[in-house]
Protein backbone atom coordinates (compact mmCIF):
# COMPACT_ATOMS: atom_id res chain seq x y z
CA UNK A 1 0.00 0.00 0.00
CA UNK A 2 1.02 3.19 -0.99
CA UNK A 3 2.09 5.64 2.21
CA UNK A 4 -0.10 8.92 3.02
CA UNK A 5 3.09 11.29 2.08
CA UNK A 6 4.14 9.46 -0.94
CA UNK A 7 0.24 9.21 -2.72
CA UNK A 8 0.20 12.96 -2.07
CA UNK A 9 2.74 13.89 -3.47
CA UNK A 10 1.98 11.60 -6.63
CA UNK A 11 -1.17 13.12 -7.03
CA UNK A 12 0.95 16.89 -7.01
CA UNK A 13 3.41 15.59 -9.25
CA UNK A 14 0.61 14.40 -12.20
CA UNK A 15 -0.20 16.25 -14.56
CA UNK A 16 -3.78 17.92 -14.75
CA UNK A 17 -6.51 16.68 -16.89
CA UNK A 18 -6.86 18.28 -20.13
CA UNK A 19 -10.99 20.05 -19.87
CA UNK A 20 -12.82 18.42 -22.34
CA UNK A 21 -15.43 21.69 -22.07
CA UNK A 22 -14.70 25.64 -21.16
CA UNK A 23 -14.66 26.05 -17.62
CA UNK A 24 -18.27 27.29 -16.45
CA UNK A 25 -19.09 30.07 -13.71
CA UNK A 26 -22.25 29.26 -12.68
CA UNK A 27 -23.14 29.31 -8.90
CA UNK A 28 -26.39 28.32 -6.93
CA UNK A 29 -28.11 31.38 -5.76
CA UNK A 30 -30.89 31.10 -2.91
CA UNK A 31 -33.32 32.35 -4.83
CA UNK A 32 -33.11 29.66 -7.35
CA UNK A 33 -32.71 26.73 -4.79
CA UNK A 34 -35.63 28.62 -2.14
CA UNK A 35 -39.23 27.10 -2.01
CA UNK A 36 -41.56 29.68 -2.99
CA UNK A 37 -44.10 30.74 0.57
CA UNK A 38 -47.33 31.23 0.19
CA UNK A 39 -47.41 32.63 3.91
CA UNK A 40 -44.49 33.56 6.07
CA UNK A 41 -44.37 33.64 9.85
CA UNK A 42 -46.39 35.70 11.69
CA UNK A 43 -45.32 36.78 15.04
CA UNK A 44 -49.05 37.83 16.00
CA UNK A 45 -50.24 34.60 15.85
CA UNK A 46 -47.50 33.65 18.58
CA UNK A 47 -48.90 30.81 21.13
CA UNK A 48 -47.02 30.29 24.42
CA UNK A 49 -47.59 27.21 26.53
CA UNK A 50 -45.80 27.44 29.90
CA UNK A 51 -44.18 24.42 31.53
CA UNK A 52 -45.40 23.10 35.14
CA UNK A 53 -42.06 21.56 35.88
CA UNK A 54 -39.99 23.89 35.85
CA UNK A 55 -36.21 22.23 35.65
CA UNK A 56 -33.56 22.81 38.78
CA UNK A 57 -30.58 25.53 37.73
CA UNK A 58 -27.28 23.91 37.31
CA UNK A 59 -24.01 25.61 38.77
CA UNK A 60 -22.24 27.31 36.17
CA UNK A 61 -19.10 25.62 36.37
CA UNK A 62 -20.91 22.21 36.08
CA UNK A 63 -22.54 23.36 32.78
CA UNK A 64 -20.92 20.89 30.03
CA UNK A 65 -21.56 22.53 26.19
CA UNK A 66 -24.86 21.15 25.15
CA UNK A 67 -26.08 18.69 27.51
CA UNK A 68 -28.22 21.48 29.66
CA UNK A 69 -31.82 22.49 28.39
CA UNK A 70 -34.20 25.31 29.48
CA UNK A 71 -37.59 24.90 29.62
CA UNK A 72 -39.20 26.03 26.73
CA UNK A 73 -38.76 25.89 22.63
CA UNK A 74 -40.16 27.23 19.69
CA UNK A 75 -42.02 25.24 17.13
CA UNK A 76 -42.99 26.26 13.77
CA UNK A 77 -44.51 23.97 10.81
CA UNK A 78 -44.13 24.32 7.30
CA UNK A 79 -46.11 22.89 4.60
CA UNK A 80 -45.62 23.46 0.83
CA UNK A 81 -49.35 24.18 -0.19
CA UNK A 82 -50.02 26.39 2.69
CA UNK A 83 -46.82 28.30 3.45
CA UNK A 84 -45.55 29.03 7.68
CA UNK A 85 -48.44 27.58 10.53
CA UNK A 86 -48.66 29.34 13.63
CA UNK A 87 -45.62 29.95 15.68
CA UNK A 88 -45.86 28.04 19.35
CA UNK A 89 -43.15 28.26 22.43
CA UNK A 90 -43.73 25.01 24.03
CA UNK A 91 -42.35 23.13 27.07
CA UNK A 92 -39.27 21.59 25.87
CA UNK A 93 -39.88 18.02 24.00
CA UNK A 94 -38.99 15.04 22.24
CA UNK A 95 -40.25 15.18 18.87
CA UNK A 96 -42.14 11.93 17.19
CA UNK A 97 -41.10 11.03 13.50
CA UNK A 98 -41.99 8.59 11.22
CA UNK A 99 -38.81 6.05 10.31
CA UNK A 100 -39.38 7.08 6.44
CA UNK A 101 -39.11 10.60 7.19
CA UNK A 102 -36.92 12.62 4.87
CA UNK A 103 -34.35 13.96 7.33
CA UNK A 104 -33.09 10.93 7.98
CA UNK A 105 -32.33 9.29 4.99
CA UNK A 106 -30.98 12.53 2.87
CA UNK A 107 -29.98 14.90 5.58
CA UNK A 108 -32.63 17.69 4.86
CA UNK A 109 -30.83 19.44 8.21
CA UNK A 110 -29.52 23.12 8.70
CA UNK A 111 -28.93 24.82 11.56
CA UNK A 112 -27.24 27.85 13.68
CA UNK A 113 -25.59 28.79 16.63
CA UNK A 114 -26.13 31.60 18.05
CA UNK A 115 -25.86 33.42 21.50
CA UNK A 116 -27.89 35.28 24.40
CA UNK A 117 -25.98 37.46 26.86
CA UNK A 118 -27.42 39.13 30.07
CA UNK A 119 -25.53 42.40 30.56
CA UNK A 120 -24.30 44.28 33.91
CA UNK A 121 -27.99 45.37 34.25
CA UNK A 122 -29.37 42.16 33.75
CA UNK A 123 -30.89 42.58 30.06
CA UNK A 124 -30.91 39.81 27.91
CA UNK A 125 -28.99 41.03 25.01
CA UNK A 126 -28.63 38.56 21.39
CA UNK A 127 -25.50 39.25 19.63
CA UNK A 128 -25.95 39.66 15.76
CA UNK A 129 -29.22 37.79 15.36
CA UNK A 130 -29.19 39.24 11.90
CA UNK A 131 -26.25 37.60 10.62
CA UNK A 132 -27.49 34.48 11.67
CA UNK A 133 -30.59 34.72 10.25
CA UNK A 134 -29.14 35.49 7.16
CA UNK A 135 -26.92 32.67 6.97
CA UNK A 136 -29.71 29.96 8.29
CA UNK A 137 -31.69 31.11 5.40
CA UNK A 138 -29.22 30.40 3.02
CA UNK A 139 -28.38 27.52 4.25
CA UNK A 140 -32.22 26.37 4.23
CA UNK A 141 -32.40 27.41 0.46
CA UNK A 142 -29.32 25.28 -0.51
CA UNK A 143 -30.93 22.30 0.29
CA UNK A 144 -34.55 23.05 -0.89
CA UNK A 145 -35.60 24.05 2.31
CA UNK A 146 -38.01 26.77 2.97
CA UNK A 147 -37.01 30.08 3.64
CA UNK A 148 -38.42 32.35 6.62
CA UNK A 149 -38.60 36.31 6.93
CA UNK A 150 -35.41 36.45 9.39
CA UNK A 151 -36.96 39.37 11.45
CA UNK A 152 -39.84 37.60 12.63
CA UNK A 153 -37.58 34.66 13.69
CA UNK A 154 -35.40 36.72 15.33
CA UNK A 155 -38.20 37.94 17.37
CA UNK A 156 -39.50 34.65 18.19
CA UNK A 157 -35.88 33.57 19.77
CA UNK A 158 -35.98 37.11 21.42
CA UNK A 159 -39.16 35.75 23.23
CA UNK A 160 -37.84 32.63 24.30
CA UNK A 161 -34.50 34.02 25.78
CA UNK A 162 -36.21 36.38 27.56
CA UNK A 163 -38.75 33.56 28.72
CA UNK A 164 -35.71 31.40 30.05
CA UNK A 165 -33.47 34.16 31.24
CA UNK A 166 -33.13 32.57 34.70
CA UNK A 167 -30.93 29.98 33.00
CA UNK A 168 -28.94 32.43 31.41
CA UNK A 169 -25.66 32.29 34.13
CA UNK A 170 -24.35 35.49 35.25
CA UNK A 171 -20.68 34.57 35.49
CA UNK A 172 -18.29 36.41 32.74
CA UNK A 173 -17.93 34.30 29.88
CA UNK A 174 -21.37 32.27 30.21
CA UNK A 175 -24.30 32.83 27.97
CA UNK A 176 -27.51 30.85 26.58
CA UNK A 177 -26.80 28.98 23.56
CA UNK A 178 -29.06 29.35 20.66
CA UNK A 179 -30.24 26.74 18.05
CA UNK A 180 -32.40 27.58 15.79
CA UNK A 181 -32.72 24.20 13.02
CA UNK A 182 -35.17 23.32 10.39
CA UNK A 183 -35.54 19.79 8.89
CA UNK A 184 -37.53 18.06 5.76
CA UNK A 185 -40.32 16.42 7.77
CA UNK A 186 -42.13 14.49 4.38
CA UNK A 187 -42.48 10.87 4.88
CA UNK A 188 -40.83 9.49 1.66
CA UNK A 189 -38.07 7.32 0.16
CA UNK A 190 -37.99 9.32 -2.71
CA UNK A 191 -35.45 11.54 -3.49
CA UNK A 192 -36.88 15.43 -4.05
CA UNK A 193 -37.68 18.93 -2.61
CA UNK A 194 -39.52 17.93 1.30
CA UNK A 195 -43.06 18.93 1.07
CA UNK A 196 -43.24 19.75 4.87
CA UNK A 197 -40.83 20.90 7.55
CA UNK A 198 -40.45 21.67 11.02
CA UNK A 199 -38.26 24.74 12.12
CA UNK A 200 -37.75 24.72 15.87
CA UNK A 201 -35.50 26.26 18.74
CA UNK A 202 -34.21 25.34 22.06
CA UNK A 203 -31.30 27.04 24.06
CA UNK A 204 -29.26 25.65 26.33
CA UNK A 205 -26.73 27.12 29.08
CA UNK A 206 -23.02 26.93 28.15
CA UNK A 207 -19.88 27.65 29.30
CA UNK A 208 -16.47 27.71 27.86
CA UNK A 209 -16.21 25.15 24.72
CA UNK A 210 -13.47 23.05 25.42
CA UNK A 211 -12.83 20.70 28.78
CA UNK A 212 -9.04 23.81 29.33
CA UNK A 213 -11.52 26.48 29.82
CA UNK A 214 -10.39 29.85 28.24
CA UNK A 215 -6.68 28.68 28.11
CA UNK A 216 -5.18 27.39 25.18
CA UNK A 217 -5.71 24.78 22.77
CA UNK A 218 -3.08 22.60 20.94
CA UNK A 219 -3.88 21.72 17.16
CA UNK A 220 -2.95 19.48 14.52
CA UNK A 221 -2.50 20.70 10.93
CA UNK A 222 -4.61 18.42 8.66
CA UNK A 223 -3.56 17.87 4.86
CA UNK A 224 -4.87 14.12 4.41
CA UNK A 225 -8.65 15.26 5.30
CA UNK A 226 -11.00 18.32 3.23
CA UNK A 227 -13.45 19.96 5.66
CA UNK A 228 -14.67 22.23 2.46
CA UNK A 229 -14.40 22.66 -1.17
CA UNK A 230 -15.20 25.16 -3.90
CA UNK A 231 -18.80 24.55 -5.66
CA UNK A 232 -19.15 22.33 -2.24
CA UNK A 233 -21.21 23.78 0.67
CA UNK A 234 -18.84 24.19 3.60
CA UNK A 235 -20.12 27.80 3.58
CA UNK A 236 -23.78 26.76 4.54
CA UNK A 237 -24.64 25.24 8.33
CA UNK A 238 -26.00 21.76 7.12
CA UNK A 239 -25.54 18.56 9.85
CA UNK A 240 -24.14 16.97 6.76
CA UNK A 241 -21.06 19.25 7.13
CA UNK A 242 -20.37 17.99 10.52
CA UNK A 243 -20.08 13.81 11.24
CA UNK A 244 -17.35 13.33 8.13
CA UNK A 245 -14.68 15.54 10.62
CA UNK A 246 -15.45 13.70 14.02
CA UNK A 247 -13.02 10.89 12.86
CA UNK A 248 -9.77 13.25 11.66
CA UNK A 249 -10.48 15.09 15.25
CA UNK A 250 -10.42 11.70 16.94
CA UNK A 251 -7.19 10.99 14.89
CA UNK A 252 -5.67 14.37 15.95
CA UNK A 253 -6.60 13.61 19.65
CA UNK A 254 -5.19 10.13 19.45
CA UNK A 255 -1.58 12.19 18.90
CA UNK A 256 -2.06 14.57 21.90
CA UNK A 257 -4.36 16.90 20.21
CA UNK A 258 -7.26 18.45 21.08
CA UNK A 259 -8.49 19.75 17.39
CA UNK A 260 -7.80 20.05 13.33
CA UNK A 261 -5.90 22.87 12.07
CA UNK A 262 -7.69 22.64 8.62
CA UNK A 263 -5.52 22.79 5.52
CA UNK A 264 -6.56 23.45 1.95
CA UNK A 265 -4.71 22.19 -1.54
CA UNK A 266 -1.25 22.34 -2.92
CA UNK A 267 -0.68 25.38 -0.87
CA UNK A 268 -1.70 24.45 2.07
CA UNK A 269 -3.85 27.48 2.88
CA UNK A 270 -5.28 27.64 6.31
CA UNK A 271 -8.41 27.42 6.58
CA UNK A 272 -10.55 27.08 9.60
CA UNK A 273 -10.12 25.20 13.37
CA UNK A 274 -12.50 22.29 13.78
CA UNK A 275 -16.31 23.53 12.81
CA UNK A 276 -14.90 27.21 13.20
CA UNK A 277 -13.35 30.08 12.23
CA UNK A 278 -9.53 30.89 12.88
CA UNK A 279 -8.10 34.37 13.89
CA UNK A 280 -3.99 34.67 13.92
CA UNK A 281 -2.73 37.87 16.04
CA UNK A 282 0.45 39.38 13.91
CA UNK A 283 3.07 42.00 14.39
CA UNK A 284 4.28 44.07 11.46
CA UNK A 285 7.96 43.87 11.41
CA UNK A 286 8.06 46.68 9.44
CA UNK A 287 5.55 49.09 11.21
CA UNK A 288 4.93 47.29 14.89
CA UNK A 289 1.48 47.55 14.44
CA UNK A 290 -0.53 44.46 15.69
CA UNK A 291 -2.83 42.62 13.00
CA UNK A 292 -5.43 40.40 12.84
CA UNK A 293 -5.18 37.95 10.17
CA UNK A 294 -8.34 35.63 9.37
CA UNK A 295 -9.03 33.65 6.31
CA UNK A 296 -10.91 35.96 3.35
CA UNK A 297 -13.97 35.13 2.25
CA UNK A 298 -12.68 34.28 -0.95
CA UNK A 299 -10.45 31.54 -0.10
CA UNK A 300 -10.54 28.56 -1.78
CA UNK A 301 -11.56 26.31 0.66
CA UNK A 302 -15.60 27.53 0.26
CA UNK A 303 -15.94 27.95 4.03
CA UNK A 304 -16.42 31.68 3.74
CA UNK A 305 -19.57 32.10 5.57
CA UNK A 306 -18.78 33.05 9.48
CA UNK A 307 -21.11 34.04 12.00
CA UNK A 308 -19.11 35.34 15.35
CA UNK A 309 -20.50 34.62 18.44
Amino acid sequence: MMRPMLLRSAFRAAAPAARLLPRRSYSITPAAASVAQPKDIDVSQLKITKTSTPGALSKPETLVFGRKFTDHMIMVEWEATQGWMAPQIVPYQNLSLDPATCVFHYAFECFEGMKAYKDKAGNVRLFRPDKNMERFNKSAARIALPTFGGSALTELIARLAKLDARFIPDQRGYSLYLRPTMIGTQKTLGVGPPGSALLYVIASPVGPYYPTGFKAISLEATDYAVRAWPGGVGDKKLGANYAPCIVPQREAMSRGFQQNLWLFGEEEYVTEVGTMNMFVALRDKETGQPELVTAPSTAPSSRASRATR
